[in-house]
């Protein structure tokens, strides 16, 4: 049992890793979410890696983490800058690009946890509304819901993002 967990968490480690700086957009925080979302997975391991999905349930383990801490009164809000001018045109300086996509970050830090969690899913773990739905527990409708509730959300905050503009349809 321990050595089948060994070799999930090498193998998945960094893709839950990944997920979970997505969700909480802090490195710190998501290598502790990760860390106390494999501590629930190893102690119910033998049961896990019976399921047709060990990777989605543990998945599903890390975004109910993240759900959790977002609810606890120790989560910290952010206070972000004004959005830019968005009539001042974009520019080719990697510099600008690295400061729309942090802006990009700040914005989406701003939505409700669900749409946060729709939107990671769908962009950046690639995933169809079916999957999205299988690991937040909803039906693919809500998915869309909150897909398009969070995309409309992002383009009023910051109107004429080019990013916004070209991740905005799937």
């Amino acid at each position: 049992m321990a050595d089948s967990f060994d070799v999930f968490m090498t193998g998945r480690g960094p893709a839950l890793l990944r997920f979970a700086y997505l969700l909480t957009g802090d490195r710190h925080l998501a290598e502790d979410l990760v860390q106390e979302a494999l501590a629930h997975a190893h102690r119910r391991w033998s049961r896990i890696q019976r399921t047709d999905s060990p990777d989605a349930y543990v998945r599903r383990i890390v975004l109910n983490q993240f759900l959790s801490w977002r609810r606890r009164r120790s989560w910290r809000e952010r206070v972000m800058a004004a959005p830019p001018d968005p009539t001042t045109a974009p520019s080719a300086d990697p510099a600008e690009h690295h400061a729309a996509r942090d802006e990009i970050w700040a914005l989406l830090g701003t939505l409700p946890p669900q749409q946060r969690a729709v939107l990671v899913l769908r962009y950046y773990e690639d995933l169809d509304d079916a999957a999205i739905a299988a690991v937040i527990g909803c039906a693919p409708a809500t998915v869309r819901a909150h897909a398009s509730r969070g995309l409309s959300r992002l383009r009023e905050l910051h109107a004429g993002s080019p990013a916004l503009e070209n991740g905005g349809s799937r």
